[in-house]
């Protein structure tokens, strides 16, 4: 199960410290950048990586060390309703929608239903889970993927993926990362997104709206997709633990709890050259 301590959404990117706080940058018009008193966090998620233009607004996601989750952020489709939710191991933003995975491996959502993103009320022994922007992923305790929401590039067409251990779902893709250090990748093909066949030694991955991130074992990090704006400009990184992808910037987090960014600085979502202590640890 990945527990994510940073996370990049489409206009603005958050972070975890190893003390329980939060900071955050960019676009925070509609709140989501509010974090300054959260406190005793554990995982966090940003949503929005849509990429229409009337689409400014976004919210932020905390998963708190007793299972409660916090939300910040815009809430026109409710997806900041998590007030009640208890039990929750991991959280997931997308567009208009969040995802919590409880402990006993169900799965509940708040936000948009229209494209059926939301329809995870029958998911059972689950131990990851991802937001597309229309779709929503989802990996089992026996390897297999399940996936719900917009297929209309087959981004949703998982069904014979086996051995996972992790799922990232992107804006008409869909990736996987399985036991072997190998990614499987489904969906629109024209931007690149999916060219992850060569990969191996990964250990973890994120897809942006076109792209899609890995970090291998040995702490280097690749990219595929669309990098008009820099966004897959990770080539020279190097002692990263984790990567977080949003619509059009891509963030990594070292060893050494420093962060590093690439893509559209619009907002200031890549400011985060002065970020420390991010990282797992005690809430």
């Amino acid at each position: 199960m990945t527990v994510s301590v940073l996370a990049a959404g489409r206009r603005h990117s958050v972070g975890r410290r190893a003390d329980g706080t939060v900071v955050a940058v960019g676009h925070g018009v509609a709140g989501e950048c509010r974090v300054e008193g959260w406190a005793d966090v554990v995982a966090v998620a940003a949503g929005n990586v849509h990429t229409a233009p009337n689409t400014g607004r976004s919210h932020t996601v905390g998963l708190l060390a007793d299972g409660a989750v916090l939300a910040t952020g815009w809430n026109g489709d409710g997806q900041c309703d998590v007030s009640g939710w208890r039990d929750v191991v991991a959280v997931a933003a997308g567009w208009r929608r969040t995802l919590g995975l409880r402990a006993d491996g169900t799965v509940v959502a708040a936000g948009r239903t229209a494209e059926g993103a939301c329809d995870v009320q029958a998911w059972r022994e689950m131990v990851s889970v991802s937001c597309g922007d229309w779709h929503s992923i989802g990996v089992q305790a026996d390897g297999r993927a399940l996936a719900v929401g917009s297929d209309r590039r087959g981004q949703c067409a998982v069904d014979g993926w086996r051995d996972l251990v992790d799922a990232a779902a992107g804006y008409l893709h869909t990736v996987g990362l399985r036991a072997d250090g190998r990614v499987v990748a489904t969906g629109e093909r024209r931007t690149g997104a999916c060219a992850v066949d060569g990969w191996r030694d990964v250990v973890g991955l994120a897809a942006g709206s076109y792209h899609t991130v890995a970090v291998a074992g040995s702490g280097r990090v690749v990219a595929a997709g669309d990098s008009s704006l820099g966004q897959c400009d990770v080539g020279g990184w190097r002692d990263v633990v984790a990567v977080s992808a949003g619509s059009t910037h891509t963030l990594g987090l070292r060893a050494d709890g420093t962060v590093l960014a690439a893509g559209d600085d619009a907002d200031r979502r890549c400011d985060v050259g002065s970020w420390t202590g991010i990282g797992p640890g005690r809430g």
